[in-house]
């Protein structure tokens, strides 16, 4: 596996972005003999002996997207774990598209998450492929988390329709001649991206070659049940249709992409039954950009309003 890694420089002056990066290792490909590691860089604010906030970006942002959000969560108390995706921000980033996997991307995080830093009573916000991760990581250790926050995301199966939104971005992502992530981040979001913002979203990405996981991402959502993320997302649903713990739903009003995924959540997840579910006004598909305080705040006020007990 020929593995790229952003230089640091790439990241100089990024705007209100100011987090100290840590970094751990996780094993590149299970079962490979090289025994090879990849480079899996997080942001980890707030007092360490908090429990944690673990905020887990998508497609094709990486941790800059959380940038608003953190030191909301903060101020309330809260430790905030953000890591970047495989192939994402300041993570290294494996060259080839087929070194990229679904089942590999939830074992990268769930290595750096539960191995490395061992975190246990997690309130997890996921959007976009964060959701797609991290909802099969609440699927596969429930006991390490508190509750569950989703906004823009969702967990396919065959069979639910991907719609023509998707369709048309996932052919975009592997046919496209260009594929301007900065742009990308800026047409999904609601509001016009300052240039040095959009700029922060093409840091990690010195050149196309640095863009192999960005460009297949969109083709690794399960769509049939063939699709070899299929049954493990079909054994994910089983567990969380039994999940009582608080599951709270903050999807926006503007994004085409998941409009509408909201509904199966809270048909199918006990423990969405009653919670204060709410919609964000005026974001798009990247609500954080758009609405990251307020975004915040929705979750900040979800962990006092639901205590763990015992």
């Amino acid at each position: 596996m020929q593995i790229l890694r952003t230089p640091d420089e790439r990241f100089a002056g990024l705007p209100e972005y100011p987090f100290a990066p840590h970094y751990a290792e996780v094993v590149a490909a299970a079962g490979d003999a090289a025994g090879g590691t990849l480079r899996v860089h997080y942001l980890d604010e707030g007092p360490r002996d908090a429990a944690p906030v673990l905020l887990l970006h998508g497609e094709p942002s990486w941790s800059f997207l959380y940038r608003r959000m953190i030191p909301v969560l903060v101020a309330a108390g809260h430790r905030v774990i953000a890591p970047d995706l495989v192939g994402f921000g300041k993570s290294d980033k494996p060259a080839e598209q087929h070194d990229y996997t679904y089942a590999r991307h939830v074992e990268w995080m769930r290595e750096l998450l539960f191995d490395h830093l061992d975190l246990h009573d997690i309130t997890f916000f996921g959007q976009d492929w964060g959701g797609l991760v991290g909802l099969r990581l609440v699927a596969a250790a429930p006991q390490r988390y508190a509750r569950v926050v989703v906004g823009n995301t969702g967990l396919p199966v065959a069979g639910a329709g991907l719609g023509e939104a998707f369709l048309a971005w996932q052919k975009f992502s592997r046919e496209s001649p260009a594929f301007p992530i900065g742009n990308i981040v800026n047409g999904g979001s609601a509001t016009e991206l300052a240039p040095e913002v959009i700029a922060a979203y093409d840091a990690p990405f010195p050149d196309d070659t640095y863009k192999a996981g960005a460009r297949i991402f969109p083709s690794l959502v399960p769509g049939s049940v063939d699709d070899p993320g299929n049954a493990d997302n079909e054994a994910a649903w089983l567990v969380l249709e039994q999940f009582r713990k608080p599951f709270l739903c903050a999807f926006s009003d503007k994004d085409a992409i998941t409009r509408g995924a909201d509904a199966v959540f809270l048909r199918r997840v006990p423990g969405a039954a009653g919670q204060p579910h709410t919609t964000i006004v005026g974001g798009g598909h990247f609500l954080q950009e758009d609405r990251g305080p307020e975004l915040a705040e929705v979750i900040a006020t979800f962990i006092a309003s639901t205590p763990v007990e015992g």
